[in-house]
């Protein structure tokens, strides 16, 4: 009777085990209440991931500060855009979705890229707010078949930055430089040279930022709408190349290498303007003995039928993971990037970072007279300019094809026609990128 008895316990206790250990391993494969098997994240809230800490995550923080729910937790993490990039394509291609947090930050022209790769990835958040409160050009590159994926977040809306000084010395008022083409800043660089012994912009040879901004006041890129590269016979990009092969002819541009010698020419007062995104401001502003002597005026534009004195450079936006916690991560960016006036006040005062949610253009910290350039409303004049932004689908191989430029541009520097340039370009980027 002991025996038997000591035979039961023992397939009780066997039983009690089975039944603890399988509950255990529902608890943690399973997926969330949509029946998806992609879980990953904070396990007690929701992470993000972001680079730069004094703007893409300070903006972030700042939006916590805003968002007005106490049981939301977001543990914000900062990764290079260089590792983020990596490790999204890494974990993304291995069909699992280990390690990947609740939000991401994506720059605007690499967004395709994931969301075309893989659409499944990727929540959409577009009933979490109004499209419309956003800036036109921040939609193309943020959506996918039909779907909006992106929340857009700042603007790289550029500006023509010049310093004062040396332009009335070579004779020329604000006025002349409002609503310039690209060709007339190439004569007013020579002129500028001439007169002052300034160059008119420092560039690094290796960096197409400046073909992009010409290319996007007329609403064109590499690539159609439908992925088709389109370099050969593309008349903004050649005419973008014959402006560029102008400067550069023309002892007009200081050439660098790096980010510190892009700075160190303006800064040192070494050159004329820049031609840049709105975020560079900041570092121009640095250098306090030059207070009062910079204004912006609105970016040159390609001298064509329907080009704008507005464009692009930069910018990124927020997604959204197709994991647990996806709801509660939406209505955090809905709330608040999506949304609130007020925060993007704040967001403009305390980090400096200009967004592309028009209603907030209205508020008092939009219309601030900036002393440093001549007690100018710099960013509401950036907040309208933004709002003439052509849009363009940027496609999945903005960088890739630009690797295929940089080599050929040099030859057309060297003297190679520019038929052969793009003709040759178009040749590699549709054998690389079939």
């Amino acid at each position: 009777v002991f025996k038997m008895r000591e035979k039961l316990s023992a397939k009780f206790w066997l039983l009690i085990m089975t039944i603890l250990t399988a509950m255990v391993l529902a608890a943690c494969s399973g997926g969330d209440e949509d029946g998806d098997d992609a879980t990953e994240g904070n396990a007690e809230g929701i992470t993000a991931w972001a680079w730069d800490v004094n703007f893409n995550i300070a903006a972030l923080e700042l939006a916590l500060e805003h968002y007005d729910n106490e049981d939301f937790d977001m543990e914000i993490i900062e990764n290079a855009q260089d590792d983020i990039v990596q490790r999204l394509n890494t974990g993304l291609s291995s069909g699992t979705m280990n390690g990947m947090p609740n939000i991401v930050l994506i720059e605007d022209q690499r967004a395709q890229s994931f969301l075309q790769s893989y659409p499944d990835a990727f929540y959409p958040i577009g009933d979490y707010f109004n499209t419309e409160d956003f800036a036109d050009y921040k939609l193309a590159p943020t959506s996918f078949d039909g779907e909006q994926y992106g929340l857009p977040f700042d603007t790289g809306v550029t500006g023509f930055f010049y310093r004062t000084d040396y332009l009335e010395e070579a004779g020329y008022t604000h006025d002349d430089l409002v609503d310039i083409t690209w060709n007339e800043y190439v004569e007013i660089a020579k002129d500028v040279k001439d007169k002052t012994g300034q160059a008119m912009l420092s560039l690094d040879p290796n960096d197409l930022g400046i073909l992009r901004v010409m290319m996007q006041s007329t609403g064109t890129w590499y690539t159609t709408e439908d992925g088709t590269i389109q370099l050969e016979g593309n008349e903004p990009l050649q005419m973008a190349l014959e402006n560029y092969k102008e400067l550069m002819d023309n002892d007009v541009v200081k050439l660098n290498s790096d980010w510190s010698q892009y700075l160190a020419a303006f800064n040192s007062g070494d050159v004329a303007s820049v031609p840049a995104g709105n975020w560079i401001a900041p570092s121009i502003e640095a250098e306090e003995s030059q207070a009062g002597l910079w204004r912006v005026a609105p970016t040159p534009r390609l001298d064509m039928e329907g080009a704008v004195n507005a464009s692009n450079q930069g910018g990124s936006s927020f997604y959204v993971l197709n994991i647990d916690g996806k709801e509660e991560a939406a209505e955090f960016l809905g709330e608040t990037f999506g949304s609130d006036v007020e925060f993007y006040q704040d967001l403009v005062q305390e980090i400096g970072a200009i967004g592309t949610f028009i209603p907030a253009s209205e508020g008092d910290a939009y219309q601030f007279e900036n002393e440093f350039f001549n007690n100018q409303q710099v960013v509401y004049d950036f907040s309208q300019w933004m709002e003439e932004i052509p849009q363009v689908d940027y496609g999945m191989n903005t960088y890739g094809i630009e690797d295929i430029l940089s080599a050929e541009i040099q030859q057309y520097l060297d003297g190679k026609s520019l038929e052969d340039v793009l003709s040759d370009a178009q040749a590699q980027a549709e054998n690389q990128f079939k």
